[in-house]
């Protein structure tokens, strides 16, 4: 498995796997806590893991927690997507700078996203699965939903939204987020 850190967003880290394929497939290892130890991630830090399934053009986000945050590890395990993940640590030296990458079940890369970040996606096949590792129990009290289409970002998502949850399609701009937590 190699890693590389992605320098647009700071503390995010890009796992890829060396897939063995034969006439059957493919077979690969997705998490490996030796990896993960190297990388300054505790393994065992990982309480939860979740699964979304969504259909072509859909689009989840862009979510993160308020308090302490949360950390996660996102991978496409079938289909693919449309990921991003956008600092909105004060702190950091890239703060409100977001990277965009390409999530597939051929690559099964996986994406580090440490807490502070926000992150959201969008399906590019007919159906995509997304698999998430995090390291802290769900508390709806801490949710936070930026607007995808907020013009300060200014993500430029793939497809037209096919579908999107009310929470997504009603949340409040970064600014108003600011306006929000002041």
């Amino acid at each position: 498995m190699r890693l590389a850190a992605v320098p647009e967003v700071s503390g995010v880290l890009l796992f890829t796997p060396t897939p063995h394929v034969d006439a059957r497939g493919f077979f690969c290892r997705t998490f490996d806590a030796d990896v993960m130890r190297g990388a300054g991630i505790e393994p065992c830090a990982f309480i939860q893991d979740s699964t979304s399934r969504s259909r072509r053009g859909a689009l989840r986000g862009l979510h993160t927690r308020t308090g302490r945050g949360e950390s996660k590890l996102v991978r496409c395990s079938y289909g693919a997507i449309f990921d991003v993940v956008v600092d909105l640590r004060p702190s950091s030296a890239t703060y409100l700078t977001w990277k965009s990458f390409r999530l597939d079940g051929d690559t099964q890369q996986s994406i580090y996203i440490p807490a502070g970040c926000a992150h959201g996606f969008q399906a590019l096949s007919e159906v995509a699965d997304v698999s998430y590792r995090i390291d802290r129990a769900h508390d709806p009290a801490e949710d936070l939903t930026i607007a995808f289409d907020d013009p300060e970002l200014a993500i430029p998502w793939p497809l037209a939204v096919s579908v999107i949850s009310d929470r997504d399609r009603s949340a409040p701009t970064l600014a108003g987020s600011r306006a929000l937590s002041t």
